[in-house]
């Protein structure tokens, strides 16, 4: 989110995701419920009441430019509320394990669009640390699909921890240990891709690669830090450096038949400088 998306916000939120019919101050909401409320009546509406029902006092802030705490949260809100100009967040995927929730999500602040990825870890269906990557939206993409379009349906929920294992294996082997030569145990000819620098298949991701090197520009991750994984969908929040800057990445895969098939992700510089002492992870 940029300070100058944030300066010109009061937002309304659209949701396509299709569990979403219920009031968010029923007496009972699941933990993908709560999340997108949170977005929904607390960060859009600013439904202090909601706030302090479904978010811990000590909230763990991780967006580099909100505050910290329940306090910061309703802050933010309320400056949010300020601005006078209307726009849009729409949930377009959330997936739910154990006590972490992902949601991907489309912003529009004004003239800024927006891809981003909102992760929630909750106790005892109370929010008690949130985190976030976004990056700005570009409608020509290199594959001609857009940063969010595709399935969104969960299936396969009993294949869960064996696709979650798939994209770890994937993730630390190629992206983490820069074993290529392990990449087909991973991902075939078909693979989807939502990146917008990056084409399909292989071919794909190997002019993106060559393009890297050819031009000297740093890519690599370092560390994996949450996994969310539900089905046929896995998100993982990854810490890296892209182009000599220190990075964030978020990556959400798509699993069938026990190979990759598709991919959408959000890669954003981190600051030097934040609003909270709790870093972007």
């Amino acid at each position: 989110m940029t300070l100058h998306a944030l300066k010109t916000a009061t937002l309304v939120v659209a949701t396509t995701v299709g569990f979403w019919a219920q009031s968010a101050q029923a007496e009972t909401l699941t933990q993908k419920e709560t999340a997108i409320a949170i977005i929904q009546n607390g960060l859009i509406d600013g439904d202090v009441d909601f706030i302090n029902t479904y978010v811990a006092e000590d909230y763990i802030q991780h967006n580099p430019q909100a505050p910290d705490g329940r306090a910061g949260l309703i802050g933010f809100t309320r400056y949010l509320a300020s601005q006078g100009t209307e726009n849009t967040a729409t949930v377009v995927r959330a997936l739910e394990q154990d006590d972490l929730v992902a949601l991907h999500v489309i912003y529009e602040f004004g003239d800024d669009k927006m891809a981003a990825f909102d992760l929630f870890r909750f106790e005892d269906g109370v929010a008690v640390e949130h985190w976030d990557g976004l990056q700005p939206w570009v409608d020509e993409t290199v594959s001609g699909r857009s940063m969010s379009d595709g399935p969104t349906e969960i299936t396969d929920l009993d294949k869960t921890d064996e696709n979650e294992a798939i994209v770890t294996g994937f993730v630390n082997d190629i992206l983490v240990n820069g074993q290529f030569d392990k990449i087909t145990n991973y991902i075939s000819g078909t693979y989807l891709q939502h990146n917008p620098n990056v084409g399909d298949g292989l071919d794909g991701l190997g002019a993106f690669v060559g393009y890297l090197q050819e031009n000297n520009i740093s890519f690599r991750y370092t560390k994996v830090h949450n996994v969310v994984a539900e089905g046929n969908f896995v998100m993982v929040q990854n810490e890296g450096e892209f182009g000599g800057k220190p990075t964030a990445f978020y990556d959400l895969f798509r699993v069938e038949n026990g190979m990759i098939v598709e991919h959408r992700d959000t890669v954003q510089e981190i600051p030097e400088q934040m609003a909270h002492d709790n870093g972007m992870f």
